[in-house]
């Protein structure tokens, strides 16, 4: 089955005031080509959504064999840059968020593999204790109506419509909702790592 890794990163980063959330430094790599390295390790089929003004997004991924797609109308929201995904894709779709930076390609494969043993479900990367959160891998079928979506909500209704399909795949910690959008999240989350370490 053809799965489709589509990375969300048409955003105007406003939480981040004056930032980019996506050129943030992890590891020494910035954000943005840190979540397109780890989707390619694990997947053939990559696509970037970005806004046609985001330059600077386009030169961090540079030398990398992932497909950037330019999203017209990213101004409405999440729900442009899904849409263009899902027209690009051939099958089924991974929406993996482009700000979740504990998210590893072991989390990947494990939801990857899961979607080979069953390509009818909805896969949904959670936390340890059981908490849905991302990523999400929808199949096939529900392409047109991913193609559907309106505003800035997501893949969130879909989610709700189909929730008898989604099967959740507990993923370490907190990987599959920790996202940072504010300078202060980001702080914040630097000033935890090198706590733990």
């Amino acid at each position: 089955m053809t799965l489709t890794i589509l990375i969300p990163a048409a955003g105007a980063s406003s939480r981040m005031r004056g930032g980019d959330k996506l050129l943030q430094d992890v590891d020494g790599t910035p954000m943005l080509r840190r979540q397109a390295q780890m989707a390619r390790a694990v997947c053939r089929h990559v696509i970037v959504a970005l806004r046609s003004s985001d330059t600077a997004r386009r030169q961090v991924l540079a030398g990398l064999d992932v497909g950037v797609l330019t999203v017209v109308d990213a101004e409405e929201g999440m729900a442009a840059s899904i849409r263009a995904g899902a027209r690009a894709a051939p099958g089924a779709v991974m929406i993996l968020p482009a700000d979740m930076p504990e998210l590893t390609t072991d989390d990947l494969r494990l939801l990857i593999v899961a979607f080979d043993q069953a390509s009818d479900a909805i896969w949904r990367g959670a936390t340890a204790d059981g908490r849905p959160g991302h990523p999400v891998i929808f199949p096939a079928d529900l392409r047109a109506d991913l193609q559907g979506l309106r505003g800035d909500a997501g893949a969130r209704g879909i989610l709700q419509h189909k929730a008898a399909r989604v099967r959740l795949i507990a993923l370490p910690d907190q990987h599959a909702l920790t996202d940072l959008d504010t300078p202060e999240a980001w702080a914040a989350w630097r000033a935890g790592r090198l706590t733990e370490g």
